[in-house]
């Protein structure tokens, strides 16, 4: 199949397109305002967990789930890090 130059030119632009897309995502995913968000979210809806199961101190007890995040996020990405590496070995 033949491309004219047309089509090669729409095609380069749907390329560049999509990887802004893709440039854009990858960094909401790593933005700390995803993350503060996310921790605010976790701490809310942990929150009212604790009040409806009448947990003693509902405020405090929704640190914990919120704080089990806020470190996932710092260390999966060391992980994630050390996986592609080996991952690259192997290929």
């Amino acid at each position: 199949m033949t491309l004219n130059p047309q089509q090669i030119t729409e095609a380069i632009d749907e390329i560049q397109a999509r990887n802004r897309a893709v440039d854009l995502n990858k960094k909401w995913e790593t933005s700390l305002v995803r993350k503060a968000l996310i921790l605010i979210t976790t701490y809310f809806l942990a929150s009212v967990t604790m009040f409806i199961i009448e947990d003693s101190r509902p405020l405090v007890s929704a640190v914990i789930p919120t704080l089990g995040y806020f470190l996932s996020t710092l260390g999966f990405g060391c992980m994630k890090r050390i996986w592609i590496e080996k991952l690259e070995k192997n290929i």
